[in-house]
């Protein structure tokens, strides 16, 4: 018997509910426009299931707490919007170079600063892969709906837990306070992914690998194992270490651990595709827009199609590059004054005309805009 519910939902109520479903057991945050029913919506599910939720003092210590709580053994997530995210990029680089999993939700709103706090933006791209310090390797989602807000949740758990990194959601004030009827599917027929724990022998290395290994398994504070962990580069055993050969090698992995695992860890739509002559990539909730957008000038008679990446980071580089060479124009949309068509640019390098079309003004991007846009560029 299936025990799937038909819902009428909000965004941030998806993204609970496919944390819930992931297997979240415990939140720390501080509420902020527009992400705020995320806390408050965990605050009351999370007690119901076993789980712990705590408001701190400010978006520094909600981070930190849900990297305690991830230590502790338990999957943690926490979310924010705007100047809560630019405050959490220290600790999202300790997370990043201590390999601890973690869900961070950015339902991005209009900046800078304090911004438009109640109006949707996506500046916060760039932000999302390049906001800490240093190289490390990080893994973005952006969903386009509510179902898919519960589904890309469910799977940055599943990403964090498989490869021992922070995951970020970017989500917007659109995606994230809009309501849409959504099934939500049985929990038995949801994969759930849970970090590979050590076995109970007394030699464990919190950060030793063997062979062609990448990720290595983590043990839980409070499970008996003695380790020690550190935002410092370290070795094996977690003791800081300055040896540039160790450095070395600890980004290496780090780095190699997404990177070699690209398609799994890659995710796109494509819309009508097959024919197009000017292609639309858009994400997130201007994905919408841009998929109105092409049906519009499909009826025209103009062969316009859509590519989607929903993975942000890393991205899709081999499948824009592909594209690349069979249409002619690529046009970026996208609610910032340009950020995710520089990386168009520098994949495409010429094999075709690369357009923009953005707004940072608080307003969403219209079907009819976009498709005035791509005209114009044709």
């Amino acid at each position: 018997m299936s025990n799937k519910k038909v819902r009428l939902m909000q965004g941030n109520e998806a993204c609970v509910e496919g944390a819930l479903a992931a297997g979240m057991r415990f939140y720390g945050g501080y509420p902020i426009t527009p992400s705020t029913e995320i806390a408050e919506i965990s605050a009351e599910k999370l007690p119901r299931v076993g789980g712990k939720f705590i408001q701190m003092e400010d978006e520094i210590a909600g981070i930190a707490a849900a990297i305690g709580g991830s230590l502790a053994g338990l999957k943690a997530m926490t979310a924010t919007s705007g100047p809560g995210f630019s405050l959490k990029q220290e600790n999202l680089g300790y997370a990043a170079i201590a390999e601890i999993p973690l869900v961070v939700v950015n339902v991005q709103r209009g900046g800078p600063s304090t911004g438009l706090p109640t109006a949707p933006a996506q500046g916060d791209v760039m932000q999302a892969k390049w906001g800490t310090h240093g190289d490390h390797p990080i893994i973005a989602l952006s969903p386009s709906s509510v179902r898919e807000t519960f589904d890309v949740t469910v799977r940055a758990f599943n990403l964090a837990e498989k490869y021992r990194t922070p995951v970020v959601i970017l989500t917007d004030e659109v995606v994230g306070h809009m309501r849409e009827k959504i099934e939500i599917p049985d929990v038995n027929d949801i994969e759930i992914i849970d970090r590979v724990k050590p076995s109970d022998d007394d030699n464990y290395l919190p950060y030793g690998v063997t062979g062609d290994e990448l990720v290595p398994p983590m043990a839980a504070f409070g499970d008996g194992h003695r380790f020690h962990v550190t935002g410092l580069m370290h070795d094996e055993t977690g003791f800081p270490s300055n040896s540039s050969e160790n450095a070395e090698k600890v980004l290496d992995r780090l780095m190699n651990k997404i990177n070699k695992n690209l398609d799994d860890i890659i995710e796109y739509e494509e819309y009508m595709l097959d024919d197009a002559q000017i292609v639309i990539l858009s994400y997130g909730s201007t994905a919408r827009s841009a998929k109105s957008a092409v049906k519009q000038l499909r009826e025209q008679g103009i062969n316009a199609g859509m590519f989607r990446p929903i993975t942000i980071w890393p991205f899709p580089e081999e499948q824009v590059r592909k594209l690349s060479e069979k249409v002619k124009s690529i046009l970026v949309a996208e609610m910032n004054l340009g950020q995710v068509v520089l990386e168009v640019e520098r994949i495409v390098k010429g094999k075709c005309e690369i357009n923009h079309i953005g707004k940072a003004n608080g307003e969403v991007i219209t079907p009819e805009e976009i498709a005035s846009k791509a005209k114009e560029v044709l």
